[in-house]
């Protein structure tokens, strides 16, 4: 029956002469990264105060109050207003409020061009998909870190895999210079 409901949300709009509601481009579910893989991915980043960090798909916030005690400003990117809310409450537990901050939106239609630094853990189709908007926005020099998936026709310029009970591979890429 739930499955009739939402074809039927979908279609029904289109018989009475209405576009039918916007799809999110949700790509990836939440999956929290172990604090041991953000100070990875940051250290891998080799971010420095006063960058500028996009955190994809932000989730809980985690990476944005790491980036944020390393003094640098930290935005993330999150479609699940309940995790905005959660990373936002935070954050500001944290004191960081001046430096990081969640924004609930679709990363497929957020301008991250100041972005020095850019983390993700989405799985390989959806860095795919992700791949032409970070080609796109980001500048040549910025670093994307990737937990877990590779972005597809990008060469790493690092990986390292951690050492844990459930281990987890860390993908550094560098923005080249565009042709």
């Amino acid at each position: 029956m739930r499955q009739f409901a939402l074809v039927f949300a979908l279609i029904s709009p289109a018989l009475f002469g209405q576009a039918p509601p916007a799809l999110s481009s949700k790509l990836a579910p939440y999956v929290a990264s172990p604090s041991r893989v953000v100070d990875m991915m940051l250290d891998m980043a080799r971010l420095k105060p006063g960058e500028v960090l996009f955190d994809l798909g932000s989730g809980d916030g985690r990476i944005l109050v790491a980036a944020a005690e390393r003094k640098a400003q930290a935005t993330g990117i999150e479609i699940n207003p309940k995790l905005v809310l959660a990373a936002t409450e935070e954050i500001a537990r944290a004191g960081l409020s001046e430096r990081a901050k969640v924004i609930q939106g679709d990363v497929m239609q957020t301008d991250f061009s100041a972005a020095n630094v850019v983390t993700l853990y989405m799985d390989t189709a959806s860095n795919a998909k992700l791949r032409p908007q970070l080609e796109k926005y980001l500048k040549p020099g910025a670093r994307v870190v990737s937990h877990d998936y590779e972005i597809p026709g990008w060469k790493a310029v690092r990986v390292e895999k951690t050492e844990e009970r459930q281990p987890h591979t860390i993908y550094l890429y560098e923005v080249a210079a565009k042709k």
